[in-house]
Order: structure tokens, then C-alpha cells, then sequence
């Protein structure tokens, strides 16, 4: 067996990655491929987590907690989705993008110190990113979330760094939200490790929500018309109706912190684009482009 983590991050997936898979855990549980309701865990794993202290749990631990996430006797691949795995969202920001990622995971891992893992996360501009963050604190000024960090100081790469180093061994998966859309079924086949062959049910979800309705319905029976694509084909199709019948309300966000400015948005997306680039060459990471 093997347990996928899908770590979030917050602020990108809001849940939609792992709905989709429950909506396919039928068609999915028939190839060994188990997805739990999160219900069945969250709350478990993190009440679990405290009690450990990061250390590994027993043999009797790790059965109960599998006999309470899991209806099925065995799995090739467990799915477990949760953004507050790599912190809670008042404490992403302390210095750095989740400074205690890579020691939380490691922790994590020792639920089932023997089941080898993988992760799976989204990253985000922060010139999007930050203003949605702040948007979910209650009672905090900007400065008080901002921690003490510049805005321009802060790296992706350096977050997955620290997983890494924490984590030896353990794949990590890697996409920017912004390039969610184009990417969508590939996402969902990476976590869940269905073959290429097999449409999920909500592989159009997350780009029907980015079109207009006319070109949502053109872009279904262009694709009916047209299959088997290929991944690089699909991704295309993808781009040719957005480009055509993008809904504007739903591209465009308005963005409204103290002191930033049109060149501080400009600065972070250019340093956002340059850590990137930096991710996909970090050893251990596999960064999923459009």
C-alpha cells in the first residue's frame, strides 16, 4: 500500500480535488485506489498527531486508525487530503511560507512509519496568494499577519526545500494553482494513480466554472467529438475556449493591501515565475506544467 497526502495548499484547492475523488471512489475502490470521506479522518489524524509528539505510532495505533479511516481490507493507493497538514492557516506566515512544513510532514509520516508516501500540493503567486490568506484571518491587522516578512522575500522553493530535506524518499508532486485548470485531469490522475484511459466524472468541474456557458457546452461536445486527446491535446482544447469564452469575473481579482502597489504586484509574479523555475529543478520534485 501506499498513502497519498494532497496537502493544499490553502487558499488554492478548497476542497475540490478530493470531492471529485470521493464523487469516483466506486469506479477507483474497483482498481484498489481508496478515498475516504474526510470526515472519517481529520479530525482522527490530528488528535492522533498530538498524542505522538512526532513520534512513530505503534502497531496497534497504526490498525485502529486505518480500521477507522478505511471500509475496505486492503488498498494500493490510500488518498487523505487536508490543507492544515502543512499548518494551520494563522500560522502560515512566521518568518517564512509554513516555516514547520517540512517537520509536520515528517510527522505525519509517522502515522505509518512502514507505508511508503507521497505529496501532492499547490502553490500560488503571492500576489494572490497573500490577499486571500489575509482575507480568511479574523481580528488580525496586516501587519500582525504579515509576521514581519516582505512580501518580496517570500519562496515557494524554499518551503519545498525543507520537505524535502525532512522527507527523504518521499515524491513530491507540484503545480501552480493558476495553471489548475488546464491541468485538472492530470492532477486528479497523478494523486489518484488511475490509468490515462479512465474520465472521471468532474474532470470539466473546475474549467466550466471559468466559462461562459455557451462555451462550456461548445467545449463538451468538441471534446466528444474528438476523443481519445492526449494530455497535450486536452490542454490545448483547454486554452483555445478559455482564451474564447473566459468569464471575466471569474479570471480577474481584485487585489487591496496596505501599501501595495501595481510594481510590488509586477515584482512578486516576476519572482514568483523565477521560483518555479527553481522548483522543477529540485531533486525529489515533479512539477506538473501546462
Amino acid at each position: 500500500m501506499r498513502i497519498v497526502y494532497h496537502l493544499g495548499v490553502h487558499c488554492t484547492d478548497e476542497d475540490r480535488l478530493i470531492r471529485t475523488l470521493v464523487r469516483n471512489r466506486e469506479v477507483l475502490g474497483r482498481l484498489g485506489i481508496v478515498v475516504p470521506q474526510p470526515a472519517r479522518y481529520r479530525t482522527l489524524l490530528r488528535d492522533t498527531l498530538i498524542a505522538l509528539r512526532g513520534q512513530p505510532a505503534s502497531e496497534e495505533t497504526q490498525a485502529l486508525t486505518l480500521d477507522q479511516i478505511m471500509e475496505e481490507d486492503r488498498a494500493e493507493r490510500l488518498i487523505l487530503s487536508n490543507d492544515d497538514f502543512l499548518a494551520y492557516p494563522q500560522w502560515v506566515l512566521r518568518g517564512a511560507l509554513y516555516p514547520t512544513a517540512g517537520e509536520r510532514l515528517r510527522a505525519v509520516t509517522q502515522l505509518w512509519p512502514d507505508i511508503p508516501a507521497e505529496f501532492h500540493l499547490a502553490i500560488r503567486n503571492p500576489a494572490t496568494f497573500l490577499p486571500a490568506l489575509f482575507a480568511r484571518q479574523r481580528g488580525k491587522s496586516y501587519d500582525e499577519f504579515m509576521s514581519g516578512c516582505r512580501p518580496e522575500g517570500l519562496r515557494w522553493s524554499d518551503m519545498i526545500a525543507r520537505i524535502c530535506d525532512q522527507n527523504p524518499g518521499v515524491p513530491l508532486t507540484v503545480w501552480c494553482d493558476e495553471d489548475t485548470p488546464l491541468l485538472w485531469p492530470e492532477i486528479l490522475r497523478s494523486v489518484a494513480g488511475h490509468p490515462a484511459a479512465l474520465r472521471l466524472e468532474g474532470e470539466l468541474d473546475h474549467i466550466a466554472t471559468l466559462l461562459a456557458p455557451e462555451g462550456y457546452e461548445r467545449m463538451r461536445a468538441y471534446l466528444a467529438d474528438h476523443e481519445p486527446l492526449t494530455d497535450d491535446q486536452r490542454r490545448r482544447v483547454f486554452s483555445a475556449f478559455l482564451d474564447k469564452f473566459a468569464r471575466p469575473d471569474q479570471i480577474e481579482m481584485e487585489l487591496d493591501l496596505p501599501g501595495w502597489t501595481e510594481d510590488l504586484l509586477t515584482a512578486l509574479t516576476e519572482a514568483y515565475d523565477a521560483d518555479v523555475a527553481r522548483i522543477g529543478a529540485l531533486p525529489g520534485v515533479r512539477l506538473l506544467l501546462p
